[in-house]
């Protein structure tokens, strides 16, 4: 049987949209694979010198897979996935040591490695450009969505609600403090739909009470909840209850939230920018991230047309349908076999 090294070094947080990738592969590669991982916690500093220097040790001449956007330089027959070209395009958005250290990283080791897999086209023209990798060295492949993720039952929903207090019909939107989720703009627009909206809560998935102070707001906008962090088995049920999910994001890879929302039977609102339209298509209102105005007209178009927020959530339901998690492993497990071969 075929087998490869997997580096799991970026396992040991909190379930991200990389996280989720890695686990969900590895979930359908089974034995086929030896994973790879530091003997103790390999955050910053101590991770990157563990997966430059220990790593190639423990791998030797077996052909490994980096999943989460690095990689040791040392090792030439390796697959390395990188998901977006954030740190090069927009370094300003990075603590300024990490966002030099992958300006260094990144172009060397996509011009060192056999293959270079990405999510989206976007993402690969994105390598090119500002990475200086060679087109034909990158392989697309989109992401998919868990079978976790559909329309939940009334009787989960109304659950979740009270835990969460969530009483109101609300708009969700899952977003940490990063500058790409654009999350001040989407406050201000909230401020200017809330006053036609009076019974409806903004309801922020992932981000606590300091948001607003770090984006500069002397105060909590009206019927906005914060619920901090959502756990993941919670998420569905979340995206399910909402009326409208909204994701201003100003840069991304891929996107996978408004997918899972989509698979919950949810409309979307999302950015016309990045890769977003590329994955979302025509199932979803696309608005101009960069402007309030347009964010609060998509809001209340939305909310206020009964007969376009059920087509927007049908058309989601099928387009979800087309990115599956097995159709990412197989197309996935083909490139490294043939590349190992």
């Amino acid at each position: 049987m075929y087998r490869c090294i997997v580096n799991i070094r970026n396992l040991n947080s909190r379930v991200t949209g990389v996280q989720r990738y890695t686990l969900e592969l590895l979930a359908r590669f089974g034995d086929s694979v030896d994973c790879i991982k530091p003997h103790r916690r390999a955050s910053g500093f101590y991770g990157h010198v563990w997966e430059q220097f220990v790593l190639p040790l423990q791998v030797g001449n077996r052909l490994l897979w980096s999943p989460a956007n690095t990689g040791p330089l040392a090792i030439s027959r390796q697959v390395v996935t990188i998901h977006d070209a954030a740190t090069l395009v927009h370094p300003e958005w990075f603590d300024p040591r990490f966002a030099l250290w992958y300006r260094f990283l990144l172009p060397r080791l996509m011009r060192r490695v056999l293959r270079v897999i990405t999510v989206s086209e976007f993402s690969r023209q994105q390598l090119v450009e500002y990475g200086g990798a060679r087109e034909e060295d990158i392989v697309v492949i989109p992401n998919g969505v868990d079978r976790r993720f559909k329309p939940a039952s009334e009787e989960e929903i109304y659950s979740l609600r009270l835990r969460f207090r969530l009483m109101n019909p609300y708009i969700l939107v899952v977003g940490s403090l990063e500058p790409r989720k654009n999350l001040r703009r989407l406050f201000m627009a909230w401020e200017q739909v809330q006053p036609i909206l009076q019974e409806v809560d903004l309801v922020v998935a992932g981000s606590d009470g300091k948001v607003f102070r770090s984006l500069g707001f002397d105060h909590v906008p009206a019927n906005v909840r914060l619920i901090g962090y959502v756990k993941d088995k919670d998420l569905p049920v979340l995206y399910s209850g909402a009326e409208v999910f909204v994701y201003p994001s100003l840069y991304e890879g891929f996107g996978l939230p408004p997918l899972e929302a989509m698979a919950c039977g949810t409309p979307v609102i999302t950015s016309n920018i990045s890769a977003l339209p590329e994955v979302v298509g025509d199932a979803a209102l696309l608005v101009d991230p960069y402007c309030e105005e347009s964010i609060a007209t998509g809001i209340l178009k939305v909310m206020e047309d009964r007969i376009f927020r059920e087509n927007l959530r049908k058309s989601g339901l099928e387009r979800s349908k087309l990115f599956t998690w097995d159709r990412t492993a197989e197309l996935t497990w083909r490139v490294l076999k043939e590349v190992g071969a």
